[in-house]
């Protein structure tokens, strides 16, 4: 039986650093910036606790003038997008990373 897969993500938070861009080869401009966000949930002993994780966020496209318009430290954002690992060398050692990539994106 083969099954559908998905590469699929959906985030509400708020952007944890101003957007950097950059221009890559053939003009091509990116914005990367991290976007936190928060979880709160029950412990064992029923104490609300809160815990926040950060993502590395890339947006090409329509997305980067935008970006550099209205996105800044703090700025709370729903994306949807996927996940992206990259490959790079550093001092001969294989590296990776993964990033979103957006696909969508709404100012909050």
């Amino acid at each position: 039986m083969r099954v559908q897969q998905m590469n699929h993500v959906n985030l509400i938070g708020q952007m944890s650093s101003d957007p950097k861009f950059v221009e890559m080869d053939g003009g091509k401009r990116i914005a990367r910036f991290s976007l936190s966000t928060k979880e709160t949930y029950l412990d064992d002993e029923g104490n609300t606790k809160d815990t926040k994780n950060w993502h590395k966020v890339t947006a090409w496209g329509k997305w980067v003038p935008i970006l550099e318009q209205l996105g800044s430290k703090g700025q709370a954002l729903a994306i949807e997008g996927r996940l992206r690992s990259r490959f790079y060398n550093s001092n001969g050692k294989r590296q990776s990373y993964t990033e979103i990539e957006i696909n969508d994106l709404v100012i909050l």
